[in-house]
C-alpha cells in the first residue's frame, strides 16, 4: 500500500487539471463523474491505507523527495498515515464524494458547473495535502490551498458584489489566524532543529510543563486554528460563506476545512498538554464561542445562517474538549459532525432546490408531505446534532461534557446550556420548514417537489452514518468499550503519560448524560409549543422585535463594531498615508526633484535668442567674470 499513498491526493488533483482545461468544452455528464470518480478512487485508496494500519498497528511513513536541505534543516517531502490522519482521510474522500454525487444534481443548471467541480477537486487535493503531510511545512501548504479554494468557492458567483465581498472577508480573516500559525512554525524551527512531526515531538516530551518556548507556540499555533476554525474573535467570515453554493457549505464549512484547526492541534497534543494556560484560553475560547454563536442562531431566519452559526458553535465544543484535555472527545466530535452536519447542509440545500431558490424560513412551511426523503433524513440530523441517543451527536458531545465537568463545573454548566439551544434552534428549523402550511409564493408551491436521486442517496448515506457513527465511541459507562479512544492511542500517548487517564464514576457519568439529554428534550419541547401548538412565525426581518431579540438577530453588532473599530480607522489611516504621506510627501519630493531641473530649463532656453550682438555681449560678459575670478584666486 506504501507505494500509492501518494495517487491519494494527486487523483483529485489530476481531476482539477482535467476539469480545469475542459471546462467549456467537456460534456457536463463527464465533468461530474470524473470529479467524482477521482475522489471516490481516494477514498478507496484511503481505505486501504486505513486497513493496513489497523493490521499492522504501524504508521505509514513515505518520502517522496528531499525538498529543503539548508544547513541542520532538513525537510523531506514525505506523507504520514497513522491513526489520526487515516480517519481524516476516510472523512475528507468519503463525505467529499458523497457531496461531489450531490453537486451533480444542485448545480446542474449553472453556467460555471466545470469551473466548480475543478475547485471542488482542488479543494480535496489540498485538503489531504494538508492532514498526509508529515511535518508543519505541508501541512502549511494545505493550510493556505484550503483557504484559497475557500475563497474562489465562496465567491463562486462573484458577480454579485455581496458574494464577492463575503469571499474577500474569509480571506482576509484566515490570512490573520494564518500568520500565527506561520510564525509558530518559524519558532518550532528555531526550537526544535527540525519541523517533522516526529523529531518536534519526541524532543518537545522531554521538556517540563509550563515552559515559555512552548507557551508562545502554543498560543501561536491556536491563532491560527481560531481563523481557520472560526472561533472568537475571527469567526464572523463563517456566517458570511454561506453566499458559495450549498454543496461548498457542506463540504468545506461543515465537514471538513474548517475542523482543520482541530486536527492541528491533535496532532500537536503533547505541545498543548506542557502548555497548560493555552488549554485553559482554548477552553475558555470555545465555551464563550459556543454561547454566542447559539444566541445568535436562536433568531436567524435563513435556513444556511442557522447551519452557519450551529457550525460556529458546534467548532466551540471541540475546542473546549481540546481544552480540557479530552483530545479524543474532540476528535470523536469532529467524526460525528461531519455526518450529521454535512447531512444537514445537504438537506439546506434539497429543500432551497424545492422552493426555487428561497432561503427564509418564513416562507416555507409543511414541506414534509412534499420532501419525504429530506425531511426524514435532516430529522436524524437535528436528532444527532441535538445529543439525543442513539444518535451520533449524543456519544461524541456527552464526552466532551463529561471531561469538562471533571475539569471545572462552570464550563459544563454553560456547555450544557450550549446544548440546550442547540436543541430548541434545530428543531425551530425543523417546525419552520417541515411543519405548518406552506408560507411562500403559489408558484413555488406548485413546483415543490423531492429532489434527484443524485441528491437523495448523499443524504440517505449520511444520514444513516449520523444514526450508527456514535456507536465507535460507546463510553463503559454505557456498556462499550470505546474503539474510537483505543485506536487514537499511538497518538495521543504522549499526552497520557503526561495527565494520566481522567478517571470519572459509572453514577457520575450516568447522571452528567441524563442532564445533557434532558436538557435537550426541554428545549425541544419548548420549540415544540412555540411553532406547532402556537404557530408561531418569525416577524419580518424588517419588522420591530424585542431588545433582546433584536440583538441576537443582529448577531449582537459584532460586524458593526469590526467595522467601527478596525476597518473605518484602518480606510482613514490608508486615506492619510495615501493623500498626505504618499501624495504629498513622497510625490511632492520625487516630482519636486523633477521639476527643479524643469523649470531652470525652462528659464535657461530664454537665453537661446538667435541674435548674434547678444550672444558677443554675453561673451565678454563671459570673459570678464573669468578674468575677475582668476584676479581672486591669485
Amino acid at each position: 500500500m506504501d507505494k500509492y499513498i501518494w495517487l491519494i491526493p494527486l487523483l483529485p488533483l489530476a481531476g482539477f487539471v482535467i476539469n480545469g482545461l475542459g471546462r467549456n468544452s467537456l460534456p457536463k455528464s463527464i465533468i461530474g463523474a470524473l470529479a467524482s470518480l477521482m475522489v471516490l478512487l481516494s477514498f478507496a485508496l484511503s481505505v486501504g491505507a486505513f486497513l493496513q494500519v489497523k493490521a499492522t498497528g504501524a504508521p505509514i511513513n513515505v518520502t517522496l523527495f528531499d525538498w529543503i536541505k539548508v544547513g541542520d534543516l532538513h525537510v523531506p517531502f514525505s506523507f504520514l498515515v497513522d491513526q489520526l490522519s487515516s480517519i481524516m482521510l476516510l472523512i475528507i474522500t468519503g463525505i467529499g464524494f458523497l457531496i461531489h454525487l450531490y453537486s451533480i444534481g444542485y448545480m446542474s443548471h449553472d453556467a460555471g458547473f466545470g469551473k466548480f467541480f475543478a475547485y471542488l477537486n482542488l479543494f480535496v487535493f489540498f485538503m489531504l495535502l494538508l492532514v498526509m503531510g508529515s511535518n508543519y511545512i505541508i501541512m502549511f501548504i494545505g493550510w493556505e490551498g484550503v483557504g484559497l479554494c475557500s475563497y474562489l468557492l465562496i465567491g463562486f458567483w462573484f458577480t454579485n458584489p455581496s458574494y464577492a465581498d463575503a469571499a474577500k472577508k474569509a480571506f482576509v480573516m484566515n490570512r490573520i489566524g494564518d500568520l500565527g500559525f506561520l510564525i509558530a512554525v518559524f519558532i518550532i524551527m528555531k526550537t526544535f532543529g527540525s519541523i517533522t512531526y516526529a523529531d518536534v515531538f519526541t524532543k518537545a516530551a522531554g521538556m517540563h510543563t509550563g515552559d515559555k518556548t512552548i507557551l508562545l507556540i502554543t498560543l501561536l499555533l491556536f491563532v491560527g486554528a481560531t481563523g481557520k476554525s472560526a472561533q472568537i474573535p475571527l469567526f464572523t467570515w463563517l456566517p458570511d460563506a454561506m453566499a458559495g453554493p450549498t454543496p461548498v457549505s457542506a463540504l468545506i464549512h461543515a465537514a471538513t476545512m474548517v475542523t482543520a484547526g482541530i486536527y492541528m492541534i491533535a496532532r500537536s497534543n503533547i505541545l498543548f498538554t506542557l502548555a497548560p494556560v493555552t488549554q485553559s484560553v482554548i477552553a475558555v475560547i470555545g465555551v464563550v464561542t459556543i454561547i454566542l454563536a447559539a444566541l445568535i442562531a436562536l433568531t436567524q431566519t435563513d435556513i444556511k445562517k442557522v447551519l452557519a452559526y450551529s457550525t460556529v458553535s458546534q467548532l466551540g465544543y471541540m475546542f473546549l474538549g481540546l481544552g480540557v484535555g479530552a483530545y479524543t472527545g474532540s476528535f470523536f466530535h469532529v467524526l460525528t459532525h461531519a455526518f450529521f452536519k454535512a447531512l444537514l447542509f445537504l438537506g439546506a440545500g434539497s429543500v432551497i432546490h424545492a422552493v426555487s431558490g428561497e432561503q427564509n424560513m418564513r416562507n416555507m412551511g409543511g414541506l414534509k408531505g412534499k420532501l419525504p426523503i429530506t425531511f426524514i433524513t435532516m430529522l436524524i440530523g437535528t436528532l444527532a446534532i441535538s445529543g439525543i441517543p442513539p444518535f451520533a451527536g449524543f456519544f461524541s458531545k456527552d464526552e466532551i461534557l463529561a471531561h469538562t465537568y471533571m475539569h471545572s463545573p462552570v464550563l459544563y454548566i454553560f456547555g450544557v446550556l450550549g446544548a440546550m439551544f442547540t436543541s430548541f434552534y434545530m428543531f425551530r428549523l425543523m417546525f419552520l420548514t417541515f411543519w405548518g402550511s406552506f408560507r411562500g409564493t403559489h408558484e413555488q408551491e406548485h413546483h415543490l417537489h423531492e429532489s434527484p436521486p443524485s441528491m437523495t442517496i448523499p443524504l440517505i448515506v449520511l444520514a444513516i452514518l449520523s444514526t450508527i457513527g456514535g456507536f465507535m465511541g460507546v463510553p463503559h459507562a454505557l456498556g462499550g468499550h470505546h474503539w474510537l479512544e483505543h485506536w487514537l492511542e499511538p497518538v495521543l500517548n504522549p499526552s497520557a503519560a503526561r495527565t494520566g487517564k481522567m478517571f470519572i464514576a459509572i453514577n457520575t457519568e450516568l447522571v452528567l448524560m441524563a442532564v445533557s439529554v434532558g436538557g435537550a428534550i426541554i428545549a425541544l419541547i419548548y420549540a415544540y409549543i412555540k411553532y406547532i401548538k402556537q404557530a408561531d412565525v418569525p416577524v419580518a426581518d424588517d419588522a420591530e422585535r424585542p431588545a433582546l431579540v433584536k440583538l441576537s438577530f443582529n448577531k449582537f453588532y459584532i460586524d458593526e463594531i469590526y467595522d467601527t473599530i478596525i476597518r473605518k480607522p484602518l480606510d482613514g489611516l490608508s486615506v492619510f498615508f495615501y493623500k498626505v504621506v504618499d501624495k504629498k510627501g513622497i510625490d511632492g519630493i520625487v516630482n519636486g526633484l523633477g521639476q527643479g531641473p524643469m523649470e531652470a530649463g525652462k528659464g535657461l532656453r530664454l537665453l537661446q535668442t538667435g541674435n548674434v550682438g547678444f550672444y558677443l555681449f554675453m561673451m565678454v560678459i563671459g570673459v570678464i567674470a573669468i578674468l575677475i575670478y582668476s584676479l581672486i584666486k591669485i
